[in-house]
Formats: structure tokens, sequence, C-alpha cells
């Protein structure tokens, strides 16, 4: 078993993959615009401990579009961006997030899992570095690709707020 940890630290907006205790790589991301937060319709990013529940997207193609964690058959473009300004992209992959501790990140009201908490790509020209999701955790697509290589369903996600 390995000892992989995927750190993400919101006040940095900064998301860490420990092996052995060791940074191995490190990407920044965009985490939620209403700040930390575990309750159900908060649109806030839960803290604590949690796993990776599913990885959803291998082999799909780059900017792949998903809406409820189903590809829609569209592929990012700005023209396409630009034609739904208002839409949350989720693009490329998915590693869906499930909370560790319950009463707080797992069960109820303030369930990650229930609350489709992920990790996922945005288009290029989002920023990243500042909160703007909806409580998800966002990422460049080519670091999110790099990550998911790196990572197993199971792995071990630790959120700090």
């Amino acid at each position: 078993m390995c000892d992989r940890l995927i750190h993400i630290h919101i006040p940095e907006q900064r998301l860490e993959v420990r092996e052995g205790g060791v940074a191995v790589a490190s990407y920044p991301v965009s985490t939620a615009r209403n700040g930390p937060g575990e309750r159900r319709d908060s649109g806030c990013t839960p803290r604590g401990w949690h796993r990776i529940r599913i990885k959803i997207g291998a082999g799909l193609p780059f900017n792949t579009v998903f809406v409820g964690r189903r590809p829609t058959g569209e592929i990012y473009s700005s023209a396409l961006g630009a034609c739904y300004p208002e839409r949350d992209w989720i693009l490329t992959r998915i590693l869906w997030l499930t909370g560790l501790e319950p009463g707080f990140n797992r069960g109820g009201d303030h369930d990650t899992l229930r609350r489709y908490i992920y990790i996922h790509g945005c288009p290029d020209e989002a920023p990243l570095g500042s909160p703007r999701s909806h409580g998800c955790i966002r990422l460049r697509n080519c670091d999110l690709l790099d990550l998911f290589e790196r990572v197993e369903a199971g792995d071990r996600v630790f959120i700090a707020g």
C-alpha cells in the first residue's frame, strides 16, 4: 500500500501530493468562493479527512465536458464557454470525494459525497489561486491529468481551512 496523501490548503489555494511524507507534486487550485464549510447547499469547500471515492473520465479526451459525472459529448473551447458564460464547467477528469469524519463531513446535512464535491478540471482561462468555485476544488486540466495518473481511488485527502 502506498503512503500517499493529497493535501489541499484553502488559505494558500494549493494542492500538494505527498508520498511517504515528501511532497512530490504541487498545483494551484481554486476552492469555494463562499469559503470553507461542510453544510449541504452552502457552496463551501468541506474541510477535514476525505478519500477519493472514484476516478471518473479515464481515457476521455482533454477538455471533455461533464454534467452529473457523465460526459456530455462536448469538448470545451473558448467559443463554447462564451455561449454559456454562467455554466460551472467540470472538465477533463473527476476525482469524487467522500468524507471520513461522521457528523463533520460524512452523513446528514454535512456529507461530502452527497454534496458532489470533486477535484476537477476547469477552463484554462479560469483564474486559479483565489476562491471562485461552487464548493469543488478546480485545477488546470494539464495539472488534473498529472494528478489523475498519480492517485488511486481510496487515497486519502486532507482539506485544511
